[in-house]
């Protein structure tokens, strides 16, 4: 199948870093114009996951080099394991050989992971230089890519340390989902379904329909989808950039212990996009007699949903995980504040809020998922 669609644009309005989100078909060999908009020199480095450098790394570095850019390209290594100290070292040990300035740019192809990990390493050399993010994914085209929050793992956390860094341009090529594995597809679509319960209850329902539309690419589908997810998270982040205001906190439903899941499993035992699916049934359990519109017939509606998209609704039963390791992981989230482990519940389809919850009430709904 090729993947046709008609390009658009949304704007992602933070004032002097504002910049665009192109979702599109073709987009990589017409990068070289929208690029040259933003860049503000001609050096650029290519840093792309191992896994896409032929054929989409490729055709980004032909088309930039053709329009007359100096590109050199470093490829990273794919999975979690990438978001180190280690590979964050070789990015800037790669920009230092090179000798560019502040006026070179970066480019980010591939996952979440490579978005990043590339961003953490051009907000931080010379302290801070542009970069553009080229997502591969379609878990990246609808989340990490947008936003400019970037960063690396550490051992007692996920994405505990980074910076906010806003890209200067999104280019969401949707005919590199053609390669993605079936897997990735669907552990990308819980990002999808949290847009639904976070903000639009019109947009959850209009999945409810088309989710298997959307999984198996289908043009008009996916492109709606991931144009709706983007402006969703577009407008979140425009109010609140730096997750001061309690806004974009939002994003975060079934996060906790989505990154509990993962932190506990060991990054890559598990897909992001399966974590979040599980973590979004526990915080919408936990959201069950705290809003009197959030009922289980909600409740029920989002497991439908997270299961008719092929992710689970519990613990993979291989994935032997204890109630005191997740709980301990929780409390190491970086939205927690004053010592309390914080959760986003919902209160009716459209919107959640956030809320302190001691061990005792969330230990519950661990065993429920599966958790000894």
């Amino acid at each position: 199948m090729t993947l046709t669609a008609q390009p658009r644009t949304l704007r992602v309005a933070l004032g002097d870093r504002s910049y665009d989100i192109q979702i599109g078909s073709g987009l990589l060999a017409q990068a070289a114009e929208p690029i040259g908009r933003v860049a503000r020199g001609r050096k650029v480095l290519i840093a792309w996951d191992e896994n896409v450098a032929s054929p989409h790394g490729k055709i980004l570095f032909h088309a930039l080099s053709t329009a007359g850019f100096q590109v050199e390209a470093i490829a990273v290594p794919p999975g979690e394991a990438s978001k180190s100290v280690e590979q964050l070292s070789a990015l800037w040990d790669k920009l230092v050989s090179l000798r560019y300035g502040r006026d070179c740019l970066v480019v980010a192809v591939g996952g979440g992971v490579v978005g990043d990990l590339v961003g953490f390493a051009a907000a931080s050399f010379l302290r801070g230089v542009d970069f553009v993010q080229v997502p591969t994914t379609l878990l990246a085209m609808v989340d990490s890519s947008v936003g400019g929050k970037t960063g690396i793992n550490h051992p007692l956390g996920k994405n505990l340390l980074g910076a906010f860094w806003q890209p200067r341009l999104v280019l969401a090529d949707l005919a590199t989902l053609e390669t993605l594995p079936r897997g990735e597809r669907i552990s990308a679509l819980a990002e999808i379904i949290k847009y639904g319960v976070i903000r639009d209850a019109d947009f959850f329902a209009w999945l409810e329909q088309n989710i298997a539309r959307v999984r198996d690419l289908e043009p008009e589908a996916l492109t709606h989808a991931v144009e709706r997810s983007c402006a969703i998270k577009a407008d979140v982040v425009g109010a609140d950039e730096r997750e001061t205001g309690g806004i974009r906190e939002i994003l975060n439903f079934g996060h906790t212990v989505a990154h509990a899941i993962e932190n506990s499993a060991g990054y890559g035992a598990i897909r992001h996009g399966e974590a979040v699916a599980i973590g979004m049934v526990a915080e919408s359990l936990l959201g069950l007699g705290r809003s009197d519109r959030w009922t289980e017939k909600e409740h029920l509606r989002l497991i439908d949903l997270i299961a008719e998209a092929g992710l689970p609704t519990a613990l993979p039963e291989g994935l032997l995980l204890s109630v005191d390791a997740l709980l301990a992981a929780a409390k190491s989230d970086k939205k927690n504040k004053a010592g309390a482990t914080r959760y986003m519940i919902p209160t009716r389809l459209g919107e959640v809020r956030i809320v302190s919850l001691e061990d005792e009430v969330v230990a519950p709904v661990l065993r429920e998922l599966g958790a000894r």
